[in-house]
């Protein structure tokens, strides 16, 4: 990659420019899914309301948008709103809806501008329905868009997808327009949310949590997993830069072995 280029990414910052210079552009993550996880630690910790992580969480998905698209990953999926998440405090949860709406209005134009496709991966039908207005208006002005397909997991429980694409397998099944001898993972693949996106390569999680939280449980069987112990707001570009390097380092073998024992 050229210098130039390599400022087109990263700017002047000296850091981030040997971050990116270390990274091999041919071999990068095709789809980058992320929990974004500590917005509520990192308001407490500065003696705020936990809505004002999440606004200020705002600013990291910006930023990790804008070097996305940048460097050229195909899809970026970040974890917004679990089906959990209905248990919070009411306030904090009618605050993360009117963040949503605010999102998408004001981005929407930069999301264009950037060759952006919007979309949401859950049960988009389950938000309120002004909320539901302002995702499906994202949706419809990007729909024709070609460069990074960017989405927001809402609504959104592993589990539940499965259990629904297992309900509309079995549906297929009574009715006569399924043949349980040719179901295959194709079969569930075509029918889950992310059925036009490709797999996870690399999975993110901020705050140094290790656990997958009920996200994309199908998705990312084969996906290489990075923590950080940075909190969601703190989060920025050098910190993606990083666990590229990272993920670039690691030798998948999809439950092989590795190429140096295959020849010992």
């Amino acid at each position: 990659m050229s210098r130039a280029q390599v400022l087109e990414v990263v700017g002047h910052d000296r850091d981030e420019q040997e971050l990116a210079k270390a990274i091999d552009f041919n071999r990068l993550p095709r789809h980058v899914a992320i929990i974004m996880d500590g917005n509520g630690r990192w308001a407490k910790s500065r003696f705020l309301p936990r809505l004002e992580g999440h606004r200020a969480g705002v600013e990291s998905v910006r930023s990790v948008v804008e070097t996305a698209a940048r460097l050229g990953l195909e899809a970026l999926t970040v974890y917004a709103f679990s089906t959990e998440n209905w248990k919070r405090p009411t306030d904090e949860v009618s605050g993360l809806m009117g963040l949503l709406k605010l999102y998408i209005r004001r981005e929407l134009k930069t999301l264009q501008d950037n060759n952006i496709r919007f979309g949401v991966v859950g049960g988009l039908d389950g938000l309120p329905k002004d909320v539901q207005d302002e995702l499906r208006r994202g949706i419809r002005e990007t729909a024709g868009l070609t460069g990074l397909q960017f989405s927001l997991a809402l609504n959104y429980s592993g589990r539940s997808e499965l259990t629904d694409v297992v309900k509309r397998i079995a549906e297929g099944v009574k009715s006569g327009s399924i043949d349980p001898s040719t179901i295959d993972e194709s079969t569930i693949e075509k029918r889950l949310f992310t059925a036009h996106l490709p797999e996870p390569d690399l999975l993110i999680r901020t705050s140094g949590e290790l656990r997958v939280s009920n996200f994309l449980l199908w998705q990312i069987a084969y996906a290489e997993i990075w923590v950080t112990d940075v909190l969601w707001p703190d989060f920025r570009r050098r910190h993606l830069l990083e666990a590229i390097v990272a993920f670039q380092k690691r030798e998948r073998r999809y439950g092989g072995i590795s190429a140096a024992v295959g020849k010992a």
